[in-house]
C-alpha cells in the first residue's frame, strides 16, 4: 500500500505539472477536464494468450486484479487468447456495448484494431501497451525493462559455462531488438567472450515451436536460455529437463525451476493500471502523462528484478545488485554509446545517451549476438 500511494504522489505530481503547462499556455485547467473514459460501468482488459502462462499475460492479468480490487464498482471485462486480428475488435465492440468507457488491448498486435475501434468511439480511451502509435482517445504505456534484461543479462554472463546463450524471440519488432541487444550488452559487460544465440520463431506464444527451439539451441552448446516471447513456461521448463539454466522475462518463474533459474526480469503493472484508471475516471486522461506515450522503468517499480535461484553464487548476487544500484542513481545506462552492431558499425557514438523514443527505433542486433533479423 506505502508503494501504490508513493507511485499516485509521482503521477500526480506529473499530472499538476502537465496542468500548471497547459495553463500558463491560456488553457485553464478546466479545459483540461474531458469526458472521455467517463460514465462507463466497466473496464475492458484484452490478452492475446492465457492468464497463467508465466509470461507476458500473467502479468497484465495480475495487474488487472489490482484494478478489480481498487475499483470495486466496475465491472471488469477480461478476455484471454484474443488473437491479433480483426477479432480484437469485435471483442472490443462487445466490451463497449457491455459498458466499458476504458479498454486495455495489451497485446502488441493489438494496436491497429484499437486504433479502428477508437476512431467510431470517441468517447472511449483506450491505454494499449507498448504500442508507438497514438490517437486523440488512445494512449500507450510502457515501461524500460531492457534496464532490467541488461542486469539479467550480466548474471547470466557470469554463469554460464559454454560461453553460449540462447535467446529465443518472437518477432523483430524494436522492443524484442533492443531486449536482445540489452542482455547481450549484460552478458559482454562481464564476459566479452560469450556470445547470445538469437532466433525468431515468429510467434508469442506457440509451445511446440518453443521446445523445439530451445531443445536446438541446448544441443549447440547453449547452457543459458531466455526469451522474449508471451508464454514463457514452456521454454523454461525444456531448460530446467534438460539441465540447462535460464533467465526469466515478464514473470518470475523461480517456482518452476528451482534447479536452473538464474534470476530475470518482470513487470509490477499493479500501481501503474490503477492510477491510470484513477485519472480517466476522474476525467483527466486529456493532458494527463497517459495521453500519449508514455514510459516508466526501473525507478518507478514497474520492470523489476527476479528473485535469484538457489545455485547463483552471492558473488554474482552482489555483482548484479550492486549495477543495479547505478542504474538506479543514475550513474549508469545500458546504452551509453560506443554501441556497435553486428558489423562493428558504431550504432551509438561514444558517450552519446538515447532517448527512449529512439530506442524504440532499434533496428539491429549488437555486436556478440548471433543470427539474423527476419526480413
Amino acid at each position: 500500500m506505502r508503494k501504490r500511494t508513493l507511485f499516485g504522489i509521482i503521477i500526480t505530481f506529473l499530472v499538476i505539472a502537465i496542468a500548471y503547462f497547459n495553463n500558463s499556455s491560456s488553457i485553464s485547467a478546466g479545459e483540461v477536464k474531458s469526458n472521455m473514459g467517463v460514465g462507463g460501468d466497466a473496464i475492458g482488459f484484452l490478452f492475446v494468450g492465457p492468464r497463467d502462462d508465466y509470461g507476458y499475460n500473467q502479468a497484465a492479468y495480475n495487474g488487472s486484479e489490482a484494478v478489480k480490487e481498487a475499483f470495486p464498482f466496475m465491472k471488469l471485462l477480461r478476455v484471454e487468447n484474443v488473437p491479433e486480428t480483426a477479432e480484437a475488435e469485435r471483442v472490443m465492440e462487445e466490451m463497449i456495448r457491455s459498458g466499458a468507457k476504458v479498454i486495455f488491448p495489451t497485446s502488441y498486435g493489438h494496436l491497429d484494431p484499437a486504433l479502428e475501434v477508437a476512431k467510431r468511439h470517441r468517447d472511449v480511451v483506450f491505454l494499449h501497451q507498448g504500442g508507438l502509435k497514438t490517437a486523440e482517445n488512445l494512449g500507450t504505456y510502457f515501461s524500460n525493462i531492457f534496464e532490467v534484461i541488461y542486469l539479467s543479462g550480466v548474471a547470466a554472463g557470469k554463469m554460464t559455462k559454454t560461453n553460449k546463450l540462447g535467446f529465443i524471440a518472437s518477432f523483430p519488432i524494436p522492443q524484442v531488438l533492443l531486449n536482445i541487444n540489452a542482455y547481450t550488452l549484460g552478458v559482454r559487460s562481464v564476459n566479452p567472450d560469450a556470445n547470445v544465440i538469437a532466433v525468431f520463431n515468429g510467434s508469442w506464444c506457440d509451445p511446440g515451436k518453443q521446445a523445439s527451439a530451445a531443445n536446438t539451441l541446448i544441443d549447440q552448446g547453449c547452457d543459458v536460455l531466455t526469451q522474449h516471447q508471451d508464454c514463457t513456461k514452456t521454454i523454461i521448463e525444456t531448460a530446467e529437463r534438460r539441465g540447462v539454466m535460464s533467465s526469466g522475462y515478464h514473470c518470475d518463474a523461480l517456482e518452476i525451476a528451482p534447479e536452473g533459474w538464474i534470476t530475470g526480469a518482470y513487470w509490477n503493472w499493479d500501481d501503474l493500471y490503477v492510477n491510470m484508471c484513477d485519472v480517466i475516471l476522474n476525467g483527466e486522461f486529456k493532458g494527463s502523462p497517459y495521453d500519449g506515450r508514455f514510459r516508466t522503468g526501473i525507478h518507478e517499480g514497474v520492470a523489476k528484478l527476479a528473485r535469484f535461484g538457489k545455485n547463483v553464487p552471492d558473488d554474482v548476487k552482489k555483482l548484479v545488485k550492486e549495477k543495479q544500484k547505478e542504474i538506479l542513481d543514475y550513474k549508469f545506462y545500458p546504452f551509453t554509446g560506443p554501441v556497435r552492431d553486428q558489423s562493428g558499425t558504431v550504432r551509438i557514438e561514444p558517450g552519446v545517451v538515447p532517448t527512449v523514443t529512439e530506442l524504440e527505433t532499434t533496428d539491429y542486433l549488437v555486436e556478440g549476438s548471433i543470427g539474423n533479423i527476419p526480413k
